[in-house]
């Protein structure tokens, strides 16, 4: 029997990424309720797609700095498990990172919310 092909064991590795995240992460799972609901606002928020499309990417944008981030935070423990300040500096840039991803999601999101509103 062949094995499947690259591409297919990529797809196979993500989705296993994303499982485990789903199950481990409190935050991730947040965000893809955010996500959930975010497409549908973003369609009735703007009928240009541009936007549209910038809206529900800045939340997959999160998601990806969150997932990052736990990978770095999970390999740090798994070097080091005992606290470590030269450690702590490494997860406390993650959590800038994530910071950072969600602040461009916000601003995205409430420029599409004031020009929607009219304020």
């Amino acid at each position: 029997m062949s094995s499947p092909p690259p591409v297919f064991q990529a797809l196979l590795h993500s989705l296993a990424g994303l499982r485990a995240a789903l199950r481990s992460e409190r935050a991730f799972r947040q965000e893809l309720v955010l996500l959930v609901a975010a497409v549908p606002l973003a369609l009735v928020l703007t009928g240009d797609p541009f936007r549209r499309a910038a809206l529900i990417a800045s939340i997959f944008g999160l998601m990806s700095v969150e997932l990052l981030n736990t990978a770095i935070e999970k390999l740090c423990d798994h070097v080091t498990p005992e606290r470590n300040d030269r450690i702590e500096v490494i997860k406390d840039m993650g959590s800038a990172a994530v910071f950072c991803a969600l602040v461009l999601a916000a601003l995205l999101w409430g420029a599409t919310l004031v020009e929607r509103l009219g304020f």
